[in-house]
């Protein structure tokens, strides 16, 4: 019987046996990965912004064909079909959907009179606290060591902030990949965890074995936050790819980034329209030069080119800093099993007070 710690309101909420959630990695979070981590007892999450709507529906219905258990859809928000999507988890009752970025009230409405759980990532107490507001259902607080997109603040500060601030479960993300990270974050006071990088170095996941032990054999100190991929900081392995970017100017960047852009729209059905509104609206909510704005097309391409064509030498590897202790590729089962036998013994271990 699993320890009583580890049933969490996370449990409840999203109808799993363990508060453990694997994230919505582009290109990396297909049907394999989300049916075997939901039918593990976790909450597993498909990456739909690199899908087509089609893509999309097809991949819900494959997940429902290999489990019976609850999982969920990351979704863009400014993504143009944003609203056909959401009918569609509407329409096949997926449990959950997260965003990397905040919804929009108007979203969060939509989601939660249909009855679907809305979990957007945040890396702030301030943002934790708008998007509270709106009325999702429970937020993922990434701190400074998860991997791809992330912010300034460790996890071990984030994490009490934001669960502080907020009346909702609050998932902890960055730095996770065993069970003593997951009572440390029972202990914050989360609800469970979010994992990305454990889960992109198991047996389901479709990365090639090529670039998993690219991975494997990076240490701690391996990985680099850098904002040249697309504009944004975003923790990566550092390679020569990341530091000719680092060193490449604007000159150079600006034309890959709309060769990019230009690509990125044809992979995911997105029409040249909705991509000049989108980069539009980016720079005037954000300031961003037209050369930032381009290269925000960079990291869905570059990132494909590694975890879908195994191109090394062109692409590039998102990571968590947890990724320096990580040796093996087990089973999606094994490793939540795993976790959850190492929580219950750490438990057990703080109950005795040895």
């Amino acid at each position: 019987m699993t320890h009583a710690a580890l049933h969490t309101a996370a449990c409840d909420l999203f109808g799993v046996r363990y508060p453990i959630v694997q994230t919505g990695m582009g290109w990396v979070a297909g049907v394999r990965l989300t049916s075997a981590t939901s039918a593990a007892g976790g909450l597993g999450i498909l990456a739909s912004a690199t899908m087509t709507y089609d893509e999309l529906a097809r991949a819900v219905r494959e997940v429902r064909e290999r489990t019976d258990q609850p999982f969920g859809v990351n979704l863009r928000a400014d993504q143009e079909d944003i609203d056909q999507r959401i009918a569609l988890l509407v329409r096949e009752r997926v449990r959950v959907a997260s965003f990397a970025q905040a919804p929009g009230e108007r979203i969060v409405k939509t989601l939660k009179d249909a009855g679907v759980v809305t979990m957007p990532t945040i890396g702030a107490r301030r943002h934790a606290e708008k998007v509270a507001a709106w009325g999702v259902d429970a937020v993922i607080a990434q701190g400074a060591e998860g991997g791809g997109h992330t912010g300034e603040i460790p996890t071990s500060l984030l994490l009490p902030q934001v669960v502080d601030a907020v009346a909702i479960p609050v998932l902890a993300a960055g730095g996770f990949t065993d069970g003593r990270g997951l009572v440390a974050a029972l202990a914050w006071g989360a609800a469970g965890v979010a994992m990305g990088t454990r889960f992109l170095l198991t047996k389901e996941s479709t990365v090639p074995d090529a670039v998993k032990a690219v991975y494997l054999g990076t240490p701690v100190t391996g990985t680099v936050v850098t904002k040249r991929v697309d504009g944004y900081p975003q923790r990566v392995i550092r390679t020569e790819v990341i530091d000719h970017l680092e060193q490449s100017g604007r000159l150079t960047a600006l034309p890959r980034a709309l060769r990019n852009a230009i690509a990125f729209r044809k992979l995911t059905g997105t029409t040249m329209r909705a991509l000049v509104k989108e980069g539009l609206a980016m720079k005037r909510s954000q300031g961003l030069t037209w050369s930032q704005v381009a290269m925000g097309a960079n990291a869905p391409m570059l990132t494909r080119a590694t975890m879908v064509e195994g191109k090394l030498e062109t692409g590039i590897l998102p990571t968590g800093q947890g990724v320096g202790v990580i040796e093996e590729l087990p089973t999606v089962e094994e490793l939540i099993s795993r976790v959850v036998d190492e929580a219950e013994q750490t438990l057990a271990r703080l109950e005795k007070g040895s």
